[in-house]
């Protein structure tokens, strides 16, 4: 898995990062977005377009928020 999105997207789902996205993976969940650890290209161009720094590189997500890389997963069934 390339990026995570973590908790500070949960209430405000900007779709800021989806936007610049090159190759469309990141997508919507009920109460977030969520990219997809096989589609990512870790490109990082999602990271700084996030208006509330929830995108991370998965070996940098902060220890507070690393439930969100196993709830990424389970959105996607992997």
């Amino acid at each position: 898995m390339a990026h995570v999105i973590a908790q500070p997207c949960i209430g405000t789902k900007d779709s800021a990062c989806v936007e610049v996205c090159p190759v469309e993976c990141i997508y919507e969940g009920d109460d977030q977005f969520y990219i997809h650890p096989d589609e990512c290209i870790d490109c990082g161009a999602c990271v700084p377009a996030c208006p509330v720094s929830a995108i991370f590189p998965e070996e940098d997500v902060p220890g507070e928020w690393a439930s969100f890389t196993a709830k990424n997963r389970t959105h996607f069934g992997l």
